[in-house]
């Protein structure tokens, strides 16, 4: 029990302290960033495994969930629906590539995968749930991890860092039209609503893809559109949630994993960037085809988790109630709708190379 206290709060002081100094050099997402950074290095120098206990980092996934569910209004979801077909037909033609750039490099003689496993460790879901369809296919779980890690890592150094380049680091002050996320301190009554989101995102946990959030952002926007009058979330506990959910990113990318991808782990940079720059060009289309703002565009499609790709829609003033939409049904597609695919297409293949023996 002592060494585990001992963990945690050398474990949580490191983080703090990343996040603390990615906030004096304006780096984007610090708090979540320096957290994962501080974590995976400390990981490595000390040859200990960083530890954060689950009810704690679940609280940090149910405070965000809340925080962003706070933004939806009944104009949100009036705004989303208009964009629902642009939208699944951009983020087919994201998930194609993704197949087809998969295939592709297993064709490199240096790099011995087989096309199950590269499309499964390339494809921009969730790692846990892309890990557990890959095991359903027999692909190579243990190389899908890495190559997902390789992918989740590169999209959280990338995305937002590009986004601020190219669109200036905003405020985290303000939406387009939604609500403000100026601090407003409620009655000690108030906050008991709050209990509602976190039993949602605690039940739909491990029922649905990302349903922790899911569960807080969904329960807390109905909440909100109703006629319930909810308070705001403290600056200093958002912070807080974002060093527990950084921890919790950190101490699952090892140095030892990436090693053993080896020289592929460099090839599955190379894809990852590349799926990135497509998603920003996909991202850029969808805003010329409709209302929203290039930053709400382009995270909206973005190959990133739900969490991360709404977190920096806050950061740099973009909507985080649209982004959390649209992400969503990105994730729904890929996890609903690829598995099947991919075993009729693979049917298929091994069908034709049964027939030409």
């Amino acid at each position: 029990m002592y060494e585990k206290l001992l963990r945690l709060i050398i474990t949580l002081g490191l983080a703090s302290i990343g996040g603390y100094l990615f906030t004096l050099l304006h780096m984007p997402l610090p708090w979540v960033l320096g957290a994962l950074t501080f974590t995976f290095i400390a990981q490595g120098l000390l040859k200990q495994d960083a530890y954060i206990p689950a009810p704690l980092k679940n609280t940090g996934f149910i405070i965000l969930g809340i925080y962003f569910g706070l933004y939806f209004t009944l104009e949100t979801f009036q705004t989303v629906f208009p964009y629902f077909l642009p939208y699944i037909l951009l983020t087919l033609l994201l998930i194609s590539a993704s197949i087809l750039l998969s295939i592709a490099v297993t064709k490199l003689p240096w790099v011995k995968v087989d096309s199950m496993t590269s499309i499964f460790g390339g494809i921009p879901g969730g790692l846990s749930e892309m890990t557990l369809a890959s095991e359903a296919f027999h692909a190579r779980t243990s190389l899908v991890v890495i190559f997902q890690t390789i992918r989740l890592v590169t999209v959280l150094f990338t995305v937002p860092s590009v986004m601020a380049l190219l669109f200036g680091q905003g405020t985290g002050s303000t939406t387009s039209g939604q609500a403000t996320t100026e601090f407003v301190l409620g009655s000690p009554t108030s906050y008991l609503w709050f209990i509602l989101p976190a039993l949602a995102g605690l039940y739909l946990n491990k029922k649905i893809p990302a349903g922790m959030i899911i569960g807080a952002i969904g329960v807390t926007a109905f909440l909100n559109i109703s006629i319930v009058d909810l308070p705001s979330i403290p600056p200093l506990l958002m912070n807080a949630a974002q060093v527990a959910v950084g921890v919790s990113l950190g101490k699952n990318i090892l140095f030892r994993d990436l090693k053993a991808g080896g020289k592929m782990s460099i090839v599955y940079f190379g894809t990852s960037l590349i799926i990135i720059a497509f998603s920003i060009l996909l991202g850029a289309i969808l805003a010329s085809l409709t209302s929203l703002d290039y930053v709400t565009a382009i995270l909206s499609i973005a190959p990133g988790g739900l969490f991360e790709m709404v977190l920096t829609a806050y950061s740099l003033d973009g909507d985080p109630a649209i982004v959390s939409s649209l992400q969503l049904i990105r994730i729904l597609v890929i996890v609903i709708g690829v598995p099947p695919f991919l075993g009729m297409l693979f049917r298929k293949e091994r069908t034709a190379s049964n027939e030409t023996l």
